[in-house]
């Protein structure tokens, strides 16, 4: 037989059935769906976390101290206090550092914050005015801190857009004060809404002068009497400087903290933290995929039990076609080619209903929080060969066993 009469039989001898065909059809097609809506969702939240990792500058550096050792305990990275404010000040010499553009170091606390009736318990973070610009923030209202306020150690706030909704509501915070660990500060901006970030929202904070934690709030020094700080930001003059900038802040640290062995710090880039994050995220998704997979094998079960049933069905008509001079091969291209059908079609309608799921959920608000997803044509191409290969490998056998039925033993069944 040709291929375009074995198709032709296939679609006819399901067509003779249609509601079991139709039956066996949905469960490829639920199958297929899940897979492409997880799929889709897995893949929209691994953009949605790189996208904002980006809109932070890809040309930025951060520099934590290393890990402590104590009692034989290996600490975690940033629980050594080897990073000082005097550190970051160092690497902002252009005589050192060519490669770097701006530097903005970090001392970190948290707090309760208070507005009348209403407080809040949020990470509070003492910068200076450069924060601004490497971490690409703006405001809503207001102004951010100055160089001033640093100078004076001032007791000014910039609350970030949850914090001042949280405390004020549809009011305007600006000028408005508010305590912090029983202390009075004034806020003179607000921060645009940014989102969440991988450790957390970037709205759900206030920013402080950095002198303002270490003397009012949060003094942590060293040995030396030196400002120790959780972090510093540096930002490259480009992003074809990266490495350069990495390599000659490492040589300004090492020099300032006399090191000849292992470092006491480290230093990493948003594409360091992108890729790390693209690794879980990718075994999130092949998770998701995973899960979606069991309905997929379901569906194929069922295509192998409709199969068999098919095969005693037609036991008489296999027994005549090889009485007419079919072969082996025929009986079971025929047979294969009916669970293909099955397959294929059921792939087809299960890839456009998982990319309708995935277009309806796109941006749509759950929680509060916009939902993304991400269709793309990998996800077409992969549903397609998944269902001619789950209607490959579950025909294969009810194919086989129609193609072994001995065509006497066939015309006499009953």
């Amino acid at each position: 037989m040709t291929p375009q009469a074995i198709l032709l039989t296939a679609i006819t001898s399901l067509g003779a059935n249609k509601l079991r065909a139709a039956l066996t059809l949905l469960g490829i097609v639920i199958g297929i769906a899940a897979v492409i809506s997880l799929l889709s969702i897995g893949r929209g939240v691994q953009d949605s976390i790189t996208d904002r990792i980006q809109s932070l500058g890809t040309n930025l550096l951060f520099v934590r101290p290393g890990g402590t050792i104590e009692a034989g305990i290996s600490g975690g990275q940033g629980s050594a206090g080897s990073l000082t404010l005097e550190d970051a000040y160092a690497i902002q010499d252009p005589e050192l550092a060519p490669a770097v553009k701006l530097v903005a170091p970090q001392l970190s606390a948290n707090g309760q914050i208070v507005a009348g009736r209403k407080n809040t318990f949020t990470q509070i973070a003492g910068v200076t005015p450069e924060y601004q610009f490497a971490r690409d923030f703006t405001l809503a209202a207001g102004h951010f801190i100055t160089a001033t306020h640093v100078d004076r150690s001032s007791q000014v706030v910039v609350l970030g857009a949850s914090v001042a909704e949280d405390l004020f509501g549809f009011r305007t915070p600006v000028g408005q004060t508010v305590r912090i660990q029983g202390r009075q500060f004034v806020v003179v901006g607000v921060l645009a809404s940014k989102g969440g970030g991988v450790f957390g929202s970037f709205d759900d904070l206030v920013v402080v002068p950095i002198s303002t934690v270490y003397n009012r709030l949060s003094s942590s020094l060293t040995t030396r009497g030196e400002v120790s700080i959780q972090s510093i930001n540096v930002q490259a003059v480009d992003v074809e400087s990266m490495d350069a900038a990495k390599e000659q802040v490492a040589t300004v640290l090492r020099f300032r903290h006399r090191i000849i062995g292992d470092d006491d710090f480290t230093i990493s880039s948003q594409q360091d933290t992108i890729e790390t994050l693209e690794d879980t995220t990718n075994t999130f998704i092949v998770f998701l995929g995973t899960i979606a997979g069991i309905s997929l094998l379901v569906g194929g079960i069922g295509i192998m039990n409709i199969m068999l049933v098919t095969v005693t069905e037609r036991t008489r008509e296999i027994g005549i076609r090889k009485a007419m001079g079919a072969k082996r091969r025929d009986i079971m291209f025929q047979f294969l080619s009916e669970a293909s059908v099955l397959s294929l079609s059921g792939g087809s309608l299960g890839l456009g209903l998982g990319a309708l799921v995935a277009w309806f959920l796109d941006d749509r608000l759950i929680g509060g929080q916009p939902f993304r997803t991400s269709f793309s044509g990998d996800f077409a191409v992969l549903a397609l060969v998944v269902g001619a290969g789950i209607g490959l490998f579950f025909g294969i056998y009810p194919a086989m066993r129609a193609a072994r039925l001995h065509p006497i033993d066939a015309l006499r069944y009953e």
